[in-house]
């Protein structure tokens, strides 16, 4: 939510137990081997998200968005706009809807292929916001008071100008997996922790609803919920500021020269590859803590490229930065173009746009409402 789903929850004072999964391809695949069951095989579900605020960026699109197309190949997954998160801090109306059809279109043009995946916008699905409603009610006030983010961002906003949905978005962000009854959820793998509190809210409610008291209200008894567990992608995808080799490429950095956006003409590509920051020492390598711009360019490089870390280490190890810029350079635009073209295609046909987003709510909306029955029955509400 991506996420989203990708909101920073805060690291909790006790440890969840994650079985975190390094990737995501290995194990979604299916043993050739097994015979013996002619059953088919059930997929696991995936469920990821991204904020339509700001430019979408090459650390979106190869730390998320690119994974996804694997995903999509190997379990039942749904992608979709995060568009009830984005206004958890000050936005501009005009731009809200635009920005949603564009992360959309976006989704698309980078290889999300809607007949293996559900691609759909967050509020076109009300179960979201009815599960946040219900779940508020099991979540205690301390979970929230404790989130690093909300303490940030008030502090920078100012507590008098901070609107109640920054402390409640967590939530939010747990209605979004546990609607799907999601089997995993994608982040980083320094981002395990943004599970914790959908994993413990999901185990309260569980325990407080679930079980013999369910089946006692003409429920089916048992978990209301699944856990999810994280999914961690492939290492390396992990893409760093232009500007700073220790920071994440991020949209809210207010210097738009630190991240590379998708949709970035060449000549602004090319500029802003010649002025990122650099440093001094001869050749260029890997891994090297004190050169966190060299590692990270290079394996910016290696990602667009779809060369191995070995073969851009070989290629690289003798050159200096004049003449690597314009190689990395030459390398984002090549990529990034199929990109564009097919998003100025995508966008160019609203009404196909307009179709595949309804198609997806139509389907997300099956599960989720599945879901929030549930959690209304087993709750005590009176059955419509």
């Amino acid at each position: 939510c991506c996420s989203p789903i990708s909101a920073s929850i805060l690291r909790r004072n006790h440890q969840s137990s994650f079985r975190c999964l390094c990737s995501a391809v290995a194990i979604s695949q299916p043993s050739s081997s097994d015979t013996s069951s002619p059953a088919p095989t059930v997929k696991k579900r995936v469920v990821s998200g991204v904020q339509p605020t700001g430019a979408l960026h090459l650390g979106n699109y190869l730390g998320a968005i690119r994974n996804w197309i694997s995903l999509q190949d190997n379990y039942e997954t749904f992608f979709f706009i995060v568009d009830l998160h984005a206004i958890t801090m000050p936005y501009e109306t005009q731009q809200l809807s635009k920005a949603t059809k564009d992360t959309a279109a976006i989704y698309l043009a980078c290889g999300v292929d809607t007949s293996k995946a559900s691609v759909f916008v967050q509020s076109h699905v009300r179960a979201h916001v009815e599960l946040m409603w219900l779940l508020s009610s099991a979540t205690p006030i301390g979970w929230l008071n404790r989130m690093i983010q909300f303490k940030e961002k008030s502090r920078k906003t100012g507590d008098e100008n901070v609107g109640v949905a920054l402390l409640t978005y967590p939530v939010l962000m747990a209605a979004d997996i546990l609607l799907y009854q999601s089997d995993f959820v994608p982040v980083g793998d320094d981002q395990k922790q943004h599970l914790e509190l959908t994993r413990e809210l999901a185990e309260r409610v569980n325990n407080l609803y679930g079980g013999r008291k369910w089946k006692k209200l003409g429920g089916r008894g048992g978990l209301i919920f699944k856990i999810p567990e994280p999914l961690i992608p492939p290492a390396g995808a992990r893409v760093m500021s232009l500007t700073d080799g220790l920071s994440k490429m991020s949209k809210s950095s207010p210097s738009d020269q630190s991240r590379i956006n998708i949709l970035d003409p060449k000549d602004v590509i090319a500029n802003k590859v010649k002025r990122c920051k650099t440093d001094s020492i001869e050749g260029l390598e890997f891994d090297n803590p004190d050169r966190p711009e060299c590692n990270n360019l290079l394996s910016i490089y290696q990602l667009v490229s779809g060369k191995t870390k070995e073969e851009v280490a070989q290629e690289c190890q003798s050159m200096n930065w004049g003449a690597f810029k314009p190689l990395l350079a030459d390398a984002l635009i090549d990529h990034l173009q199929p990109i564009q073209d097919r998003y100025a295609q995508i966008m160019s046909d609203p009404a196909y746009l307009d179709r595949i987003l309804a198609d997806g709510a139509a389907r997300a909306t099956e599960i989720a409402d599945q879901t929030l029955n549930n959690v209304y029955q087993a709750m005590g509400f009176l059955r419509r």
